[in-house]
């Protein structure tokens, strides 16, 4: 295993252009496609001359885009379908006029810029939420005992369209035209904004998925909303190296200095380490060679020494010697919870004594001048429309998400109350053959491995979007992730062969997007199905595994109590097996995770894994006062999960309610109005007894009393 190269993966927001949209398909969608041909066929031939959409000039393919517009208004359900068809084959490129991939790419480039240019996405954003509240096939559904790729076709088409033209605009090309430049940046305000039936897309999307994991709506493709939904967030908000562009700028704001390094630069730059060895691999060196000490630096190892010698009575430490079903070097352990007076005299210095100082005077009154606090300004950028769109519901939608994502595992087995994503990927007819059993059981796997990518990338934009935007924004998404057992879900997913599930070749290439309708099919065979591609590693499921280890780091990341829940949980040899990956970021993640956790897994865990010690020591970033190694200091106390959940959602609560409630009561969260004029302006309703007694008043409180002028003016 050490001997394997580095995996060749490049991290980023996405995978190449062709890839992503090749993904949005099944490969039981295949034959549609000549479908939606069809459609576009009979429409364009009704119209227009024998020309060609591709020898049409600019005005006659405007004029064709407005007559298919119009006809989506039709109240013909079938009608309304074959004209989104037709739409939806110009979005796809009019690959039957196109001789190559990269033809059919600059075509739907084109025919998705002008479909934009005359209002094709606020129709299909109408017609999207028609099918959301049609109640007739919503209860169809529920009624179903079995739900296929038919249940879904009105929604699926719509669904396409969108995700094409999302996922196409938002490409960025040097060689796009000014008035497509506007179009975009119009496009990208708009998408972001609540002007979609008064909510941004993307809250849209979130109320499709909550609804789907009601039981309500078995038929939504959510495959297809979750991809839409990524992609949305993604050119809204930005992906990563927006993200670092908006923290730089933030930073510039508040008189920060300038970030040392950007980390995504730096892992990039990384190579993997060598993965820690097996049980079977140590014993196969001890008879190789007499046994020695794994290398670590010299100043590393004489620490750990000393610093494991000191420590060697802690009471909070249990050696456990146990040894782990998979390896030999994972060790079983447990906090005790027992309580112990502090010895100071062993562990704290004593207090340094201070001379006695001379008496101060202080001067009479208050020393300094009084000050307001005033009401925030609130930056209306599109990460706060999203989290003002998602707040009412977020604890919903994130419980629905990670729903979805267990189902999608591949650790998850299959259980009667467990959700069915399998709605847009299953024929009506099940297969007869054994060719078609096997392309079916690679599209199914294909089809969660898609899911499970969508869902990591939407958790970590948007954990990532508002942390940046507001720290209290990412603490009550991460909370609620936390108590829909985020953590252990993700450790679950990692519970497998982490390796296979990299390297996993669940695709047919001949069957993608946009290869398939350009290029005559050849005949597929169990064999070729068997072999797959050529790649080294499945670039979705590294990018998912990835995403989920960034997520779980962001979860437990300075938080006591969830650390300790990766203790409990006994994350350290799942995590241990991850690094046997040789890819640098990867490593990274899974190493910091460990670290979190090293200085409570005892002595008996860190000299059995000094190799992931080093790695540690080599890999992570360390502080000056960081104390990972070793387990003296107070935060190797009991845990009181419970406490510091609820003192930190206090804290979340009185943020929203101060920020989002405009119907709060409490006048200490009112915003304070500075404005001599406008305080001066308003109108104050006075008691009845204090009207009639006014004259009194001003006597006793203004005419009575001597006023110095110049000093009030001062």
């Amino acid at each position: 295993m050490s001997e394997s190269p580095d995996l060749e993966f490049e991290y980023a927001d996405t995978d190449k252009w062709a890839a992503e949209l090749s993904e949005l398909y099944s490969y039981t969608e295949g034959p549609e496609f000549a479908l939606n041909r069809k459609c576009f066929d009979e429409e364009f031939r009704t119209h227009v001359s024998d020309k060609k959409w591709t020898e049409l000039d600019a005005e006659q393919h405007r004029a064709h885009a407005m007559r298919l517009l119009d006809s989506l208004e039709v109240i013909a359900r079938e009608k309304r379908l074959k004209v989104a068809r037709a739409i939806l084959y110009m979005a796809q490129g009019t690959f039957a006029e196109c001789s190559s991939e990269a033809e059919v790419q600059h075509w739907m480039r084109y025919n998705i810029f002008l479909l934009l240019d005359v209002g094709t996405f606020s129709a299909l954003v109408e017609l999207l939420n028609m099918e959301i509240d049609n109640s007739a096939a919503c209860s169809s559904a529920v009624r179903k005992p079995a739900i296929s790729l038919a249940d879904s076709t009105d929604l699926r088409v719509l669904l396409n369209i969108m995700y094409l033209m999302v996922e196409t605009i938002q490409q960025d090309d040097p060689a796009d035209r000014p008035e497509w430049r506007a179009i975009r940046e119009t496009f990208k305000t708009e998408l972001g904004s609540p002007l979609y039936n008064n909510e941004p897309i993307s809250v849209m999307l979130f109320g499709m998925v909550t609804k789907f994991c009601s039981g309500h709506a078995p038929h939504f493709p959510m495959k297809k909303v979750l991809l839409l939904l990524w992609k949305s967030i993604l050119f809204t908000l930005g992906g990563f190296e927006q993200l670092q562009s908006i923290k730089v700028r933030k930073r510039e704001e508040l008189g920060l200095p300038p970030l040392p390094e950007d980390s995504i630069r730096v892992i990039r730059s990384m190579r993997a380490a060598s993965p820690p060895a097996s049980a079977s691999d140590l014993i196969e060196q001890q008879q190789k060679r007499a046994p020695k000490h794994l290398s670590l630096p010299r100043a590393l190892q004489h620490l750990f020494d000393n610093l494991d010698a000191f420590n060697e009575k802690d009471p909070y430490k249990a050696d456990d010697t146990r040894e782990d079903e998979d390896d030999n070097d994972d060790n079983d352990n447990s906090i005790e919870a027992e309580s112990f007076p502090l010895e100071r005299d062993e562990v704290m210095p004593p207090p340094i004594p201070h001379p006695p100082s001379e008496r101060v005077s202080f001067p009479k009154g208050l020393p300094w001048a009084p000050k307001v606090r005033y009401s925030e300004e609130v930056e209306m950028c599109a990460t706060e429309l999203l989290y003002q769109g998602i707040l009412p519901s977020l604890p919903q939608y994130m419980i629905a998400l990670l729903k979805i994502l267990l189902a999608a595992a591949p650790t998850s087995k299959a259980k009667t109350d467990s959700i069915n994503i399998l709605a847009d990927v299953l024929p009506e007819e099940m297969p007869t053959t054994v060719l078609q059993s096997m392309k079916l059981g690679v599209d199914v796997n294909r089809h969660k491995e898609i899911i499970v990518k969508a869902i990591s990338a939407i958790l970590l934009l948007l954990l990532k979007h508002f942390k940046l935007n507001h720290i209290y924004q990412f603490e009550y998404m991460a909370q609620h992730l936390v108590f829909a057992n985020c953590i252990p879900l993700i450790l679950k997913f990692f519970n497998q062969n982490i390796m296979s599930y990299i390297t996993a070749k669940n695709s047919i290439s001949v069957l993608d997007f946009p290869y398939c309708v350009v290029h005559e099919l050849p005949e597929l065979t169990a064999e070729s199905l068997e072999a797959g591609d050529n790649n080294q590693f499945c670039w979705r499921n590294l990018f998912s595994c990835i995403n989920l280890l960034r997520i779980l780091n962001k979860l437990t990341k300075w938080k006591h109590s969830r650390t300790m829940m990766l203790v409990v949980f006994k994350s350290a040899p799942i995590l241990k097996r991850a690094l046997k990956v040789k890819q640098a970021m990867m490593q990274l993640y899974v190493l910091k995770l460990l670290k979190v956790q090293t200085k409570y897994l005892g002595r008996q865990w860190r000299k059995s894994n000094m190799k992931t010690m080093s790695a540690i020591y080599q890999k992570v970033r360390h502080r000056l006062n960081d104390d990972w190694a070793y387990g003296n200091d107070l935060d190797a106390r009991p845990w009181d999960f419970q406490a510091e959940e609820c003192a930190l959602r206090a804290n979340i609560e009185r943020f929203n309610s101060r920020r989002y409630d405009k119907n709060q009561s409490n006048p200490d969260f009112l915003p304070v109005d500075n404005c001599l004029q406008s305080v001066l302006g308003q109108r104050v309703d006075l008691p009845e007894d204090f009207q009639m007694n006014y004259d009194l008043w001003l006597e006793r409180e203004v005419f009575s009393k001597p006023i110095s002028w110049e000093e009030l003016l001062q």
